[in-house]
C-alpha cells in the first residue's frame, strides 16, 4: 500500500517540468521517508508505536546523550519513554524533566568534580587510611539544585533508572519517589562511595547489572528502542589510580553483555567517544558534539523503523 500512494504522488508528479528535470537525482527512499514522517509528525502517542530512548553508562563519555537530545528534538522524533543507567540516567532526568537543552549543555560544559563530588586526592587518601568510602550525596544535592525537587511522575517523559542491588547482584529499577535520589543510586560507583540505601537494599552504580539497559526498555512494552551506548575502548583507558581502575573493572565485566543488549535494539546510535577518558569532564563540550553527529547520522534509520512500525492506515488518510 506504502508503494502505491508513492506511484500516485509520483505520476500527480511528473507532468511538471521541474520534477522532469530532477527525476535522475531523485531518492525514492528520502521521498518516501518524508512523506510519512509528515503524517506520523501529526498522530497521538495511540496511534504511532511507543518509542524509548536507552542510554548508557560511560562516566563522561555520556555527555554524548546532550547531542543526541539535541537531534532528536530538531528532528521531532516522538520519545514515549527514557532508560538510563549511570550516566545515562542523570542525563535522561534532566530530559524527562523538560530542562531546555541550551541550559543543560551549559550545566554540562561548567561542571567540575567538586559541584558533584568529594573525589580528590586528599579525600582518597582519607578514605584508604579511614577505610571509610566517601559519600555520594552532593550528586544528589546537585540534582535537587539544578532540576528542583521533582518525583518520577512530575516528570514530562516517563523515565526508569537503573541501579544494582549490592548484596545480590539484582537489577533494580527505580520508578517511583525523588528523581534525584534515584539518579544518585544509579550513578554510585562502588568501591568508591558509599552505596545507597533504599528499601533494604543497599544500591550502586547500574552498569553493574544492566549497562545499556535495552531489556528493561522491553520490560515496558516499547516497540521502537534507540539506544545510545557511549562504550569505552577499554585497551585505551588510563588506569593510574583507584578510580579509573574500579570503572575499568566494571567496564570489562559488561563490555560482552552491552553488545547483547545491542542486539535487541532498533536503533543503536554510537558516539566515537570510544577513547576518551570517563573521567574527563573538562572535554563535555567535544563529547556533546560527537553525540550530534551520530545521531544526525542515524535519524534516517530511526524514521525507518518508527514509519515501519506505524499502522498503514495512519499513514494513507
Amino acid at each position: 500500500m506504502k508503494k502505491i500512494v508513492f506511484l500516485l504522488i509520483i505520476l500527480s508528479l511528473s507532468a511538471t517540468n521541474a520534477f522532469s528535470a530532477v527525476l535522475n537525482e531523485f531518492d525514492e527512499d528520502e521521498f518516501l521517508i518524508n512523506f510519512y514522517w509528515k503524517k506520523i509528525s501529526s498522530l497521538s502517542e495511540g496511534e504511532r508505536p511507543k518509542t524509548a530512548l536507552v542510554l548508557g553508562g560511560g562516566g563522561a563519555r555520556g555527555f554524548a546523550h546532550i547531542g543526541v537530545f539535541r537531534v532528536l528534538q530538531e528532528e521531532k522524533i516522538p520519545i514515549d519513554l527514557v532508560v538510563g543507567t549511570s550516566i545515562g540516567s542523570i542525563a535522561g532526568a534532566f530530559y524527562c524533566a523538560g530542562i531546555p537543552l541550551d541550559k543543560i549543555e551549559d550545566i554540562a560544559k561548567t561542571i567540575d568534580w567538586n559541584k558533584v563530588s568529594n573525589l580528590g586526592i586528599p579525600s582518597l587518601v582519607n578514605m584508604v587510611l579511614s577505610e571509610k568510602l566517601l559519600s555520594n550525596e552532593k550528586m544528589e544535592k546537585f540534582i535537587y539544585k539544578s532540576m528542583g525537587d521533582l518525583r518520577f511522575d512530575q516528570l514530562k517523559i516517563p523515565l526508569v533508572c537503573v541501579a544494582t542491588d549490592l548484596n545480590t547482584g539484582e537489577r533494580v529499577l527505580l520508578r517511583e519517589g525523588n528523581v534525584a535520589s534515584a539518579v544518585r543510586a544509579s550513578s554510585t560507583v562502588p568501591g568508591i562511595f558509599k552505596p545507597v540505601e533504599y528499601r533494604q537494599r543497599y544500591l550502586v552504580d547500574g552498569g553493574l547489572s544492566e549497562n545499556i539497559p535495552v531489556g528493561v526498555a522491553k520490560l515496558f512494552d516499547s516497540e521502537i528502542i534507540i539506544a545510545v551506548a557511549v562504550s569505552a575502548d577499554i585497551t585505551k583507558n588510563n588506569t593510574d589510580n583507584v578510580f579509573t581502575i574500579l570503572m575499568q573493572s566494571i567496564y570489562i565485566q559488561g563490555r560482552a553483555f552491552d553488545e547483547e543488549h545491542l542486539r535487541m535494539a532498533d536503533v543503536v546510535i554510537r558516539p566515537q567517544v570510544n577513547e576518551m577518558s570517563a573521567v574527563n569532564i573538562k572535554s563535555a563540550g567535544k563529547i556533546i558534539e560527537k553525540g550530534f553527529i551520530s545521531a544526525k547520522n542515524a535519524i534516517k534509520s530511526i524514521k525507518t523503523a518508527i514509519i515501519n512500525k506505524t499502522q498503514e492506515k495512519y499513514l494513507i488518510e
